[in-house]
């Protein structure tokens, strides 16, 4: 693979980029590095920061507590996206086999169609860790079960061998347990009492699946400094029916300067919808009056948005009545782009424009 391929194979990444050799790889140049070594070298390590002066003592708090929870939800998402993670890395002697594992929450390569790495895994279910690995489609949509479709279940086998469903409180009723406790705690140190709403009914949702009035509490919120996006929420690890949620978390500091000046764009959401060139009939839902556009710094990502490729913008709810009611908000994640800007871009840049013009 040329130079600009594997700048371009990289350009998915975000907070991990294309990486150019080091000092000490140069120096060692003669040193043929191990497939393995390579995949990894694909993938730059980027240290997310921002600035917590404009937060309170009891914002700056929040910000470990949220955290640990967000690692919890990490490890919901290892047994959502494979299963057993521990034997999986237990049985792994090389250290950038385990981290190329860390990386995509499993043997399956997410930048390559998720090809598996390792020998004698096979391929990846289509339905990951969410459904039977020998239920077939025609047993699943046949079953009359409760909740089947649903976004907040798994579907196991009984002791007879009957599909059944498990809500997910259910499937992890200690460790939800431990993040409603901590979401709790954040709200008793939230000053913004919009934030305090919103982490108080989130920490009630996980707990009996219920996330529209936290989503509904998340729009409201206006004036908060630090935010967190947590709970099962994307459904694309279900390659099989795009039913179920991972479980993910984004801890997000909020830059109101440029949130500020974001806010102008989203009045203009209505008369975008008016102006679309399509029937009136594809037209008559109407946005939410509140939408609205922010600019954050993440300084953490865990589960669903951590695996492989990082995101640089978020657009929620996906709860299409949440979004009739209260329209939805695009978080543009400020830091991340930076880091995809210096470490993609501008390395492609030096690849296809002339030296002279270089950045």
């Amino acid at each position: 693979m040329n130079q600009l391929s594997k700048l371009l194979a990289g350009s998915l990444l975000l907070a991990f980029a294309c990486s150019q050799p080091t000092q000490k790889q140069e120096e060692s140049i003669e040193e043929t590095p191990s497939p393995m070594e390579q995949k990894l070298a694909d993938y730059k390590s980027v240290k997310l920061t921002t600035d917590l002066s404009a937060l309170s003592e009891s914002e700056k708090a929040m910000i470990p507590k949220l955290i640990e929870a967000a690692q919890i939800m990490d490890q919901l998402f290892w047994n959502e996206a494979y299963g057993k993670k521990d034997s999986l890395l237990s049985a792994t002697a090389d250290e950038a086999t385990k981290q190329y594992i860390k990386i995509n929450y499993g043997p399956w390569d997410r930048l390559d169609d998720n090809i598996a790495f390792l020998e004698g895994v096979g391929t990846k279910p289509a339905g990951a860790n969410f459904y039977p690995t020998d239920m077939t489609k025609e047993e699943f949509e046949a079953a009359e079960l409760d909740g089947k479709t649903s976004l907040y279940t798994f579907i196991r086998r009984n002791e007879a061998g009957e599909l059944i469903t498990v809500p997910y409180h259910e499937m992890f009723a200690e460790e939800v347990q431990k993040v409603s406790q901590l979401l709790k705690e954040c709200a008793e140190l939230a000053e913004d009492e919009g934030l305090k709403k919103y982490l108080s009914l989130r920490a009630d949702a996980l707990l009996d699946d219920n996330y529209q009035p936290s989503d509904m509490a998340w729009m409201d919120m206006k004036t908060n400094g630090i935010d967190v996006v947590i709970g099962p929420i994307e459904n694309y690890e279900d390659a099989l029916y795009n039913y179920k949620a991972a479980h993910e978390a984004y801890v997000l500091i909020k830059d109101k300067q440029w949130s500020d000046r974001l806010s102008k764009y989203a009045a203009y959401l209505p008369e975008l919808q008016t102006g679309l060139p399509v029937p009136d009939a594809y037209k008559a839902e109407k946005p939410g009056s509140d939408a609205d556009l922010n600019a954050y710094d993440v300084v953490y990502y865990a589960g669903d948005c951590n695996a492989g490729p990082k995101t640089i913008a978020i657009n929620l709810p996906n709860d299409e009545e949440v979004q009739l009611a209260k329209g939805s908000r695009r978080l543009q994640l400020k830091n991340a782009m930076r880091a995809k800007f210096d470490e993609i871009l501008v390395p492609i840049s030096k690849v296809l424009i002339t030296p002279a013009y270089h950045i």
